[in-house]
């Protein structure tokens, strides 16, 4: 039996990016990954959040910020993809077995300013940026390497 190879994805609050992230990643391979996410300040998701991965088919029922210590020495996380700049320079740089750490910083949607319609448009610009950069992934060699 294959090994399970899990990634979790690292935010601030685990409101935004990292719940996207996680699932796109879900969606896109989640036939060769046990994916989760986290923050370092978890806080709720946002709404907007909610409304845009519904909008591509991807409703986040059920899911829930949740924190980075929810995880820690619990399990064995393989690859760690941190989302935002925040997270970069307050996370450890060595996340407890991790084999592979990636930086893949997006905007913060939810900073965006102005009538929420213009909010609206940020979430699902970042949406979409992150479903391109996990497809991406997926394609390297790196991404389907499997745990030592």
């Amino acid at each position: 039996m294959k090994p399970e190879r899990i990634i979790l994805v690292l935010c601030a609050h685990n409101s935004a990016r990292s719940q996207m992230a996680e699932a796109f990643l879900r969606k896109y391979g989640g036939d060769r990954f046990v994916v989760y996410s986290a923050g370092l300040y978890p806080t709720e998701i946002h709404p907007f959040t909610h409304r845009v991965m519904t909008e591509v088919g991807l409703p986040l029922d059920g899911h829930h910020a949740k924190s980075v210590g929810d995880f820690l020495g619990k399990l064995t996380v393989h690859h760690v993809i941190i989302v935002c700049e925040r997270t970069e320079r307050e996370c450890p740089k060595l996340f407890p077995g991790a084999l592979r750490r990636y930086f893949w910083p997006f905007p913060d949607p939810a900073s965006a300013e102005g009538k929420p319609e213009r909010q609206l448009v940020a979430f699902r610009e970042v949406r979409d940026d992150i479903e391109r950069r996990v497809l991406e992934w997926l394609r390297e060699p790196d991404s389907a390497e499997a745990p030592r």
